[in-house]
């Protein structure tokens, strides 16, 4: 009976945390309670790289994307290219205002871009040369080099007031979206309002409250009818929750294993960490892994149906090669592959060897990610009949910054932006941060990628970042040097009240952010 007691006590305490922000019963219909987690840990600033997954709310951007991700203008009113494809020329509206009333102008735009390329955030601005404000309502974005993905950051980059910024921005944001930020209490809860001095259209939603607590917790307060909006694991979609219907949003957030490239030889990055793996080195075991795996078996049984096979970081947007694909769930051509390549059990124990090394590796995942747990065990099944041993570990993200170079990792990636294969794949960018962290290398596919980057349009580069997946000799996909193991594409589960209207969601990326709030200003009660 104590027992019984405590449970409802605890339950009782989870329920009562969100309490001091809701309204009683929703009998304001103006106000939305929504439980998406993505608390950011450097705050709500662009500048650091807010809102690169996701519209970032408080903020406008020069472009955006409509709901069936086409460029459409924000901000800006005009965007030109000029002929050597290394200065755009932008005008913008003059119609917008910071929500503290001062007129948002060229300089804060381009204070904006400046800034970003300097602060060593994750807004990739690396080929920015200089943003130079022309005119009160007109400026020049100036690049190094050309770059055909450059128009991304006029849709990701949120614009920060030249007036009001410096430290502790991320934690007070000022900017010219759709809301405007009232109070953040970090763990628990953020409660924004609609911007009444918004340009564009405004907001059904007059107060949003965002909470932020464990998974169960917020689960626990969905199921009392605290919240209009709950973000759940794929394995806790086929739930019931009254008055609640199952939204399952299509992404391109993917998860893939990333194999070490080279042979272990004593090397260690310049923060000290080991470079090299002398199994994954060998393409035969990194395309025998891509083989073996059966990518609908995980969809099934790990995503419980909400997600679909991945082959590489793009799958089926405009810049992804169909080319590139393989026949997983094929673990006979597997052990015929590491057969050939010199892979024997020579000791009848299960596990391959050659030249006195076992086929075998350890596969990390975040500790705190079960999602990717469930995937890294159910791989290791899968690659233990061709004769692979995988051992599984958790470790937390300071743990794999020190092994991403020799282990394999069960990292998760995806974006609206062509730029994460060059990321990923471009051997200028081998151990820098978290890019090309297996030290991959393939100078035909360096070109490919370097002249999708250099050329005159988006459409002219789509042909070079298919070829740098597979020009049917190389290439970074399965097909080619497989340097990763794409698994699955995520479906975003969303738990989503009855009378709550969010009109038609968008292909998401990766979820850091609240990509589901892209299309806010459109959502209303019904």
């Amino acid at each position: 009976m104590k027992k019984v007691l405590f449970c409802f006590s605890v339950f009782m305490l989870a329920l009562s945390f969100f309490q001091p922000s809701v309204s009683p019963c929703f009998a304001d219909n103006d106000e939305l309670v929504l439980a998406l987690k993505g608390e950011p840990d450097d705050g709500f600033n662009p500048v650091m790289g807010w809102g690169r997954y996701g519209h970032p709310l408080f903020q406008s951007t020069l472009l955006a994307r409509d709901n069936d991700l086409n460029i459409i203008n924000d901000l800006a009113t005009q965007v030109r290219l000029d002929e050597q494809r290394t200065c755009w020329y932008i005008s913008i509206r003059r119609d917008a205002v910071f929500s503290d009333g001062k007129p948002l102008t060229a300089k804060d735009v381009a204070f904006t871009f400046n800034t970003a390329a300097k602060s060593g955030g994750k807004a990739d601005l690396s080929n920015l040369e200089e943003a130079v404000a022309t005119g009160d309502y007109t400026l020049e974005i100036r690049l190094k080099r050309p770059d055909s993905t450059f128009i991304n950051r006029l849709i990701t980059l949120g614009i920060v007031p030249q007036h009001a910024y410096g430290d502790g921005y991320g934690r007070n944001p000022l900017g010219s979206g759709p809301f405007v930020m009232k109070n953040w209490v970090e763990g628990e809860q953020l409660i924004a309002a609609a911007n009444p001095l918004y340009y564009g259209e405004k907001p059904y939603f007059k107060r949003l409250v965002f909470l932020y607590a464990k998974e169960d917790t917020m689960l626990a307060a969905a199921k009392a009818g605290k919240v209009d909006m709950v973000v759940v694991p794929a394995h806790l979609g086929k739930q019931k929750i009254k008055n609640m219907t199952v939204r399952a949003v299509k992404s391109v957030d993917n998860r893939g294993m990333m194999f070490p490239m080279v042979k272990d030889e004593g090397k260690t990055s310049p923060s000290g960490a080991p470079i090299g793996n002398n199994v994954t080195c060998d393409p035969a075991v990194r395309k025998a892994v891509n083989l073996a795996v059966n990518r609908k078996a995980l969809v099934e049984g790990v995503l419980e149906g909400y997600g679909r096979p991945a082959f590489f970081v793009c799958d089926n947007l405009p810049w992804d090669n169909a080319d590139n694909r393989l026949s997983d769930n094929n673990k006979a051509g597997a052990q015929a592959l590491l057969k050939n390549a010199g892979w024997t059990d020579t000791d009848n124990d299960g596990v391959l060897e050659k030249n006195g090394v076992e086929a075998r590796f350890t596969l990390v995942y975040p500790s705190d990610r079960a999602v990717r747990q469930g995937l890294a065990l159910a791989v290791a099944d899968m690659l233990s009949p061709v004769g692979i041993k995988v051992d599984v570990l958790g470790k937390s993200w300071d743990d794999i910054k020190k092994r991403m170079h020799s282990d394999v990792i069960l990292f998760g990636w995806g974006s609206h932006d062509p730029m994460e294969i060059y990321h990923l794949y471009h051997s200028s960018l081998a151990g820098q941060g978290w890019f090309n962290a297996g030290y991959y290398k393939n100078s035909t596919v360096d070109d490919y990628l370097d002249k999708a980057v250099n050329a005159k349009d988006f459409e002219t580069s789509l042909t070079f970042w298919k070829k740098a997946q597979w020009d049917g000799k190389t290439g970074c996909g399965p097909k080619g040097d497989a340097p990763w193991a794409w698994l699955v594409n995520l479906d975003h589960i969303y738990f989503v009240k009855d009378d709550l209207d969010i009109g038609q969601s968008r292909i998401e990326p990766h979820g850091h952010g609240w990509p589901i709030t892209a299309n806010i200003t459109e959502w209303k009660r019904r």
